[in-house]
């Protein structure tokens, strides 16, 4: 039997109705709890679940993983075990947390250091990204930045349908949700386009992302095919990387993305497995024109997960703004990772690799507020007779994303961002 797709299946762990964390989702985090040190953990419904106590028990003899993989801060060194071990934790943490299984579940001595309830423990960045590629996958989003920075006749350029474009982002300002980002300053273009000046930017905006995160390493030299690409992906997380407009707009010509993109992105705490994903498969785009071979790809690669953008301003209840879906992108992360490692780059354990903003064909589901306002050109208007063309000090953005089919719901919980004034 295929547990992963057995909706039917419960734990003895309360798990509420439309919870992101059935049983079958156990995905994977790093948390803290009171007077103890970072350490690996899953969930399941507001229960977080030490993993490194549970091995401290013996509870995941059998694995093949060593205790000591589950007793670090990051878990950068569990997720280059492979996607062997991967699977093998998670199979056992689904019998271990059966609704009729009493093993773990009677032995209250252990339950006790195993179990916390989510809202008394502190969740950390659950890897420490050596490396960030953000692609540009989004043929809408595109198609919009296009139209808006340059003009509808130009808005892709030659290449978008060629391969999955990218920048290398700066992973040192990826941060956990929750963080707090002050407003960024730097050189913006003036109103006569030929100059700059020196401010906070005016135009601070969110863009709605989901980025996968690698396990399995590569040696440089090595490309990837898209046969093998997702034995070298771990799992997902909810992405929002913050972005400075009007500075773009001025430096991102001719190298692109620099000091606009790279003061803040927030990352959502639970990486959420392929397996736990499988579900949820779907096909994508048609891609035309046909592209090269080391793109060519077989079976499913994009996935039917929904994704929210709420805007909670300063006293007010938050207010969903955007809806969209992560299928909606035209490069899969397939053909992403054999892009990425065509040349020979290598790949590491815990780097991230994100979408580019996702974007769907409605005003209501695009995935930025530059989008979402046509460059401020058209407000957005908020109950309260609240109006924004970009984020404002105080504003908090909350993404929410999860997959639903036959019963099953699997999510990724919440990344959420608070901006705060610049600093002087």
């Amino acid at each position: 039997m295929n547990k992963i797709i057995d909706s039917g299946l419960t734990s003895w762990i309360e798990v509420e109705k439309d919870s992101d964390f059935p049983l079958q989702n156990l995905p994977f985090g790093i948390f803290r709890s009171t007077g103890k040190q970072p350490s690996a953990c899953t969930r399941i419904g507001d229960t977080v679940i030490s993993l490194h106590e549970l091995s401290k028990f013996s509870f995941l003899r059998g694995t093949g993983v060593e205790t000591r993989f589950f007793n670090k801060p990051i878990l950068n060194d569990f997720i280059a075990l492979g996607k062997s071990s991967r699977k093998k934790v998670r199979e056992r943490l689904m019998e271990l947390f059966l609704k009729d299984n009493p093993l773990l579940r009677d032995n209250l001595k252990a339950t006790k250091e195993i179990l916390f309830p989510f809202d008394e423990v502190e969740m950390m960045m659950p890897v420490k990204p050596g490396d960030y590629t953000d692609f540009y996958s989004s043929e809408q989003h595109a198609k919009n930045l296009g139209t808006i920075f340059r003009d509808a006749h130009r808005a892709l350029n030659p290449n978008w349908k060629h391969m999955p474009v990218a920048y290398h982002g700066r992973s040192s300002s990826i941060v956990i949700s929750g963080t707090r980002i002050h407003r960024p300053k730097g050189q913006i273009i003036s109103s006569s386009g030929t100059s700059s000046e020196f401010g906070p930017t005016k135009q601070l905006d969110f863009e709605l992302e989901v980025a996968f995160i690698t396990g399995k390493p590569t040696d440089l030299g090595e490309s990837v095919t898209t046969a093998k690409a997702e034995d070298h992906i771990f799992g997902f997380v909810l992405f929002n990387d913050l972005s400075a407009r009007d500075i773009q707009k001025w430096e991102y010509t001719p190298l692109g993305p620099f000091q606009g993109k790279d003061f803040g992105s927030v990352v959502s705490p639970w990486i959420v497995t392929l397996d736990a994903l499988e579900p949820f498969r779907t096909a994508g785009p048609v891609q035309d024109p046909p592209v090269l071979p080391y793109l060519h790809f077989e079976g499913n690669h994009h996935f039917d997960i929904t994704l929210e953008v709420f805007l909670k301003t300063n006293g007010n209840k938050e207010f969903r703004i955007s809806k969209t879906n992560y299928k909606n992108i035209y490069w899969n992360i397939a053909q992403q990772l054999a892009h990425q490692t065509l040349n020979g780059c290598n790949i590491n354990a815990g780097d991230i690799y994100s979408s580019g903003t996702i974007s769907g064909t409605t005003r209501d589901s695009y995935g930025s507020m530059i989008e979402l306002t046509w460059a401020g050109a058209r407000p957005l208007s908020i109950p309260g007779g609240i109006e924004r063309e970009f984020l404002e000090d105080n504003d908090t953005v909350i993404f929410r994303g999860f997959a639903e089919k036959n019963g099953l719901r699997i999510g990724f919980g919440e990344v959420s961002v608070k901006i705060l004034p610049a600093k002087v």
